[in-house]
């Protein structure tokens, strides 16, 4: 009987495409994605005292702080908007960049043993982080949702506007920025392990440089000399937008989120080259 013959369900070959998304396998392994991504949600907080209640005090915590640093201390200006909301709307849509970036930049490092052992698309692990960290990132939403409702019950003005047909595309921008940048990071941690410690460090000092404690306009008008940093960081324009949508205000410039949807879209595929060229040999290396 020949190859043909037998109908191979699977090829499995060291020859791999420079980007290689096989959807169809992805589908044929979508029993092992929703596993993944079940343990992933079941076993972060497990055996902690508080457990998933960690998903509310995060974002509430980091937003109390900033408030009081940023706004009472600093006095940074929010406009109309209430600091506290202000600050936990930029911290919801920064929460779920930086977890996809955190997760998936240990891909290869904590799965060299099951990547070892069995054979399945490598890329579902970074996507299971990501959709595990849709899960919380909708949790978080809920909180800001509570914390908008009590807003509009004391009697403060606060609106979206129509750019909130925009979301599901923010979300995806998010993701798919927050999934290229990680599995670059991973690729390059397979040789060097220091990287990793370097995620944590760097993801810190982003925030600072992605106007999530302050608005655009704010640092454009107290530090012109230095606000293209911050203008040119396609960061900036998602919680800006997350913002500007949700609230009403802030900048919002539709060159400012096309230049942010090709860069997420850039990254997501230069990081997938990554991926599918460190897959073929990173367990001589881990």
């Amino acid at each position: 009987m020949t190859e043909n013959e037998e109908g191979w369900l699977y090829e499995i070959s060291p020859k791999r495409k420079i980007i290689d998304l096989n959807f169809k396998e992805i589908w044929r392994y979508r029993d092992l994605l929703i596993l993944f991504v079940k343990r992933n949600i079941v076993t972060v907080y497990k055996q902690t005292i508080l457990g998933p209640l960690w998903y509310f005090i995060q974002p509430l915590f980091t937003a109390i702080t900033f408030t009081l640093v940023f706004n009472n201390i600093a006095k940074v200006p929010t406009g109309e908007i209430p600091p506290f909301l202000f600050n936990l709307t930029g911290i919801t849509a920064w929460n779920y960049f930086s977890q996809c970036l955190t997760g998936t930049s240990n891909t290869f490092k904590s799965n060299a043993a099951i990547f070892g052992k069995v054979y399945f698309p490598r890329v579902i692990m970074p996507l299971s982080n990501v959709i595990t960290n849709l899960f919380k990132f909708g949790i978080q939403l809920g909180v800001l949702l509570i914390a908008y409702l009590y807003v509009l019950y004391t009697g403060i003005k606060v609106t979206p506007n129509t750019n909130l047909l925009l979301f599901p595309i923010y979300i995806l921008m998010m993701a798919t920025m927050g999934l290229g940048l990680g599995m670059i990071i991973s690729a390059f941690t397979t040789k060097y392990r220091d990287l990793s410690v370097l995620v944590g460090f760097a993801t810190s000092l982003l925030l600072y440089i992605s106007a999530v404690p302050y608005p655009l306009a704010e640092v454009q008008k107290e530090m012109p000399e230095y606000a293209w940093i911050v203008q040119y960081n396609p960061l900036t324009h998602i919680i800006e937008g997350f913002r500007y949508m949700l609230l009403d205000t802030g900048i919002f410039s539709w060159n400012s989120f096309f230049y942010t949807l090709a860069i997420s879209f850039g990254l997501f595929f230069i990081g997938l080259v990554f991926f599918n060229r460190t897959e073929k040999n990173f367990i001589d290396t881990v």
